[in-house]
């Protein structure tokens, strides 16, 4: 899922392609996609493009008359530029936003469908689609440890939480977390001073140094590597290779359709979470320490 430095870059290469351009049309190639029926669609076309603003992990776009466009990319859509009156031929393209110098053309992989559009008129319409998360390159320590331990939750589950921070999902959370040391399980009203301050100092520097990062990737050009697993990153889908900080493989949590990458060495204090399919499976077998997941290795490594 495109995350806070993804949809800045998304942004940054939005504001000289359609900042003070007409959207001459909408063509949607999916009804699914469109969430609202008032004001109606059809109502957006012929109007200036006077804004754009990330809303979470969304995409506004601020139209004539104080109406509001807004994208959710979801795990899968992703934006693309193409040329004028771009073809919606593809079986994963979703919609097409028209302009004289080019289409914002919205694609979405595979076949469930979750990215969303909605057409929402003022301030009133666009502050109902903010789940009101914390800003964290705005923060200060004080505002992010008031929001981090407002509930007592796990930190990844806090991290990813759009009602307590802005922008950051899976990714980013499995990055922020291996920076500063800290268990994705550990509990956020158990922190310490300390731990709190090292996380808040993971959280800006890794969202920064990403940013800057997916900059220097596009160089002007417009985002079309958007990914959530990227070679440099230490963690997030690098399950079974070497922690760059230590060298011990890099362990995963899974979960519905996510997981959580993690070193237990830099970590855990060197304990391994249970994964909760295989722990059900392997039952009393589960390795809790890395010393008994490198004894079961060397066993199964062993077994005819």
């Amino acid at each position: 899922m495109p995350e806070l430095p993804d949809v800045i870059v998304y942004l940054e290469a939005l504001r000289p392609r359609i900042l003070g351009q007409r959207l001459e049309n909408i063509r949607l190639a999916s009804p699914f996609l469109l969430r609202t029926a008032s004001p109606p669609l059809e109502a957006a076309g012929g109007k200036l493009v006077r804004d754009l603003q990330r809303l979470g992990k969304r995409i506004a776009i601020g139209l004539d008359d104080e109406s509001w466009l807004v994208l959710h990319l979801m795990i899968a859509g992703r934006l693309h530029w193409r040329e004028p009156g771009f073809r919606l031929s593809a079986r994963s393209t979703l919609a097409a936003f028209d302009f004289a110098a080019g289409s914002l053309v919205l694609t979405e992989a595979g076949s469930r469908k979750r990215a969303s559009l909605h057409f929402v008129q003022g301030a009133e319409g666009l502050r109902r689609l903010d789940a009101g998360g914390l800003e964290v390159l705005e923060a200060d320590l004080e505002a992010f440890a008031e929001r981090l331990t407002s509930a007592n939750h796990t930190l990844k589950r806090s991290l990813t939480d759009p009602h307590l921070f802005s922008g950051i999902g899976n990714a980013y959370s499995d990055e922020i977390l291996h920076r500063a040391g800290l268990s994705p399980v550990a509990l956020t009203q158990r922190l310490n001073a300390k731990e709190i301050k090292g996380l808040y100092e993971a959280a800006q520097t890794t969202l920064m140094e990403w940013t800057e990062r997916l900059r220097q990737e596009t160089k002007g050009r417009f985002p079309e590597k958007v990914t959530a697993f990227r070679e440099g990153m230490a963690v997030h889908g690098k399950y079974g290779k070497p922690c760059p900080r230590c060298g011990l493989k890099v362990q995963r949590i899974r979960y519905a359709e996510n997981e959580t990458n993690y070193c237990p060495r830099c970590q855990t204090g060197g304990k391994l979470l249970a994964d909760r399919s295989l722990s059900r499976l392997l039952k009393q077998d589960w390795p809790r320490t890395i010393e008994e997941l490198e004894a079961l290795t060397r066993r199964q490594a062993d077994s005819p």
